[in-house]
């Protein structure tokens, strides 16, 4: 539920009305824009007597949420959310673009990679320390080591640094080392993980599901939200359809979807949303067009003898042609890179 109030009302009334509704067992989110105040309320409202708040004067109107998710959705909260990721912006004018390597695989692996990636514009390192994957005897990562090697790397560049977290056990290793906390698409619903990453105040990328619908992507964002970290990005990585060609089906429909149901930003990873390194290009260049606040792409400076994902890595140089065409479309649509 939503109520918006009179212009002027003053906060006196705002605390009256407030206190009213908090002792019926309601959470109140107080929204204040510079012509407009909305109360957002959170909880079971079914319960709540409509033409009681009505009587209160300073209500202007009364608007029922049928999503489930609230903190959310951009109905509680009209204005886009910015999410700052060590010394970068996520949501706001200029386009966030994070590259670096599926794996970090050695020191001079990952520094020369963030090196390149940094020079081509790039403001977030993207990294694997751990990695899940299909297979048990599959590369799974470095591990703490890599994470060693990542703020090696962001001591050497300056650039914060993006890393996928596994378990819930190393939260407090990642809230040390790591600017930007991933959660995977096969955690997207371990929501034990979710609820600790709530009370936490480091941002979470939160990449889409294997097969989730968007409703389903928002409520693991609003578990998160739900325990008091705002600072959530949504990242669209494809998902799992009947085509076998790509690795997965980028739903770029799922960009403006998710920008008229929710205030937070949301990015587009083309490498896994295809699998295929000659189609990371023209589906980030699609990503920007389409609204998307960032990408993040893998680039590897050796990816026939990458330990991981080799296929959907791309060089260096061809990262920087990228680069050229996603600044060139950002101006199109009134972004910058």
């Amino acid at each position: 539920m939503i109520i918006v109030l009179k212009k002027g009302t003053e906060q006196r009334e705002i605390d009256t009305l407030t206190d009213m509704i908090v002792s019926q067992g309601i959470t109140v989110n107080p929204i204040v824009g510079s012509d407009l105040t909305i109360l957002g309320l959170i909880g079971d409202t079914s319960k709540v007597d409509d033409t009681q708040i009505e009587s209160y004067r300073c209500v202007e109107r009364i608007m029922h949420v049928a999503e489930p998710f609230k903190k959310a959705n951009r109905m509680f909260h009209p204005t886009p959310s910015v999410v700052k990721v060590g010394n970068a912006e996520v949501g706001g004018p200029k386009l966030a673009v994070m590259a670096g390597p599926c794996s970090v695989e050695s020191r001079e692996q990952i520094t020369e990679v963030a090196q390149a990636v940094k020079d081509a514009g790039a403001a977030v390192l993207r990294g694997g320390a751990f990695k899940p994957r299909t297979s048990p005897y599959a590369f799974q990562g470095l591990k703490y080591e890599g994470l060693d090697l990542l703020c090696a790397a962001k001591e050497a560049t300056g650039l914060p640094i993006v890393s996928e977290i596994m378990s819930p056990f190393d939260i407090d290793v990642f809230v040390e080392k790591v600017d930007l906390i991933q959660v995977g698409a096969r955690n997207m619903q371990n929501f034990d993980l979710l609820r600790q990453l709530g009370r936490i105040r480091k941002p979470v990328l939160l990449k889409r599901g294997l097969s989730a619908t968007i409703e389903e992507w928002l409520m693991s964002a609003e578990y998160i939200m739900a325990g008091g970290n705002t600072d959530v990005i949504l990242c669209e990585r494809g998902i799992r359809t009947f085509e076998t060609y790509t690795r997965n089906t980028v739903d770029l429909g799922a960009i403006p979807a998710v920008k008229k149901l929710s205030h937070l930003p949301v990015i587009v990873d083309p490498s896994h949303g295809t699998g295929k390194w000659w189609m990371v290009e023209p589906l980030a260049r699609a990503a920007v067009a389409v609204g998307a606040d960032g990408v993040v792409i893998e680039v590897h400076n050796d990816p026939v003898h990458a330990l991981c994902d080799g296929q959907q890595s791309i060089k260096p140089d061809v990262f920087a042609d990228i680069m050229a065409d996603i600044r060139k479309i950002a101006a199109a649509v009134g972004r910058e890179v």
